[in-house]
């Protein structure tokens, strides 16, 4: 769906000076994932999704969307792709139905009428539809710009802080609307500060600051930084139990905690019943067996601290 190949691009700034706000960017996105792109302020996100959407033009490097060549097929990536930016404009004197409305007309779409209803009613806002849109609170906003974006049903869709502004309820209904929208196969290009929206929501996650620091499955980006750790809570834990835990070749290092014994391996799904049968034989109580699981925020925080490390470094 998304291919780009050194995707770089730079702004000229006064007296002469260059900055480089996305920088050799190469990835691929599939097509009906949900695709996390994180980063913190100024890491060039937006840039990315304006380069992508065809909004503003590369500097080098290429991209396709959809087998589409960005800067050369500009009309059919615009017609396939919908857009919901940070900040959305809406014209503000207008009822939300006529901003749908206008925006529809300017789409192409056939149905307007019906295509208005269908997504005021989807985002819980058909009975504010003769409303003006200065009316409405910034949530309500953030609604009625998503939908907007998907009124020509684009296969293609950009969230810049989809749930930005957001109440708990109104943020749920737009989770499960990007979830259900994937399961339709569209894909979703996710830019959020919600890192544990984007746990829940991502098939795959990049982590990006100006360049590219890394891209996986949230699981797998768990593993390689932390491992699997288990955690067993024992009654009273003897303190040579770690060793006798660790001197298994399957396990690759063992600490007692109090009373946990906490173990990292590679595989306990395989390897669990082994050390269950070998602390029950050493006499230790367990009362449970649990799974240490850090966080998409430890994961995120891990790797941009990583990246400011080795900055520091070539400086």
């Amino acid at each position: 769906m998304i291919h780009t190949e050194e995707l770089t691009r730079t702004f000229k700034l006064k007296g002469g000076q260059t900055l480089t706000a996305v920088d050799a960017l190469s990835i691929d996105v599939h097509k009906g994932e949900v695709f996390g792109f994180l980063g913190p302020n100024g890491a060039g996100k937006t840039t990315t999704i304006r380069m992508l959407s065809c909004l503003i033009e590369p500097t080098a490097g290429r991209a396709t969307i959809n087998g589409y060549s960005v800067g050369e097929d500009n009309a059919q990536i615009r017609r396939g792709v919908g857009i919901l930016t940070e900040t959305p404009g809406m014209y503000d004197r207008l009822s939300a139905a006529y901003n749908l409305t206008f925006f529809a007309k300017l789409y192409g779409v056939e149905d307007v009428e019906g295509q208005v209803e269908k997504y005021l009613r989807m985002l819980g806002l058909w009975s504010r539809r003769h409303d003006e849109v200065g009316s409405f609170s910034k949530g309500m906003r953030q609604k009625l710009a998503l939908a907007r974006a998907l009124l020509h049903e684009p296969d293609l869709v950009f969230l810049d802080e989809p749930t930005s502004g957001l109440d708990p309820e109104a943020a749920h209904l737009v989770r499960d609307f990007i979830s259900e929208m994937s399961d339709q196969g569209r894909t979703i290009f996710l830019c959020t500060h919600n890192l544990d929206e984007a746990d829940r929501l991502c098939d795959r996650i990049a982590v990006f600051k100006t360049k590219l620091l890394v891209l996986d499955t949230p699981a797998n980006l768990r593993r390689r930084l932390f491992g699997r750790q288990i955690v067993f809570h024992l009654r009273e834990a003897q303190p040579d139990l770690a060793q006798q835990v660790e001197a298994q070749i399957y396990v690759n290092s063992a600490e007692v905690i109090d009373n946990k014994l906490v173990v990292r391996l590679d595989d306990p799904d395989r390897y669990n019943p082994d050390l269950i049968r070998l602390l029950v034989a050493a006499g230790a109580d367990i009362q449970f067996v649990g799974e240490l699981r850090y966080s998409l925020e430890d994961v995120y925080l891990q790797f941009i601290r990583e990246d400011e490390k080795l900055a520091e470094e070539n400086h």
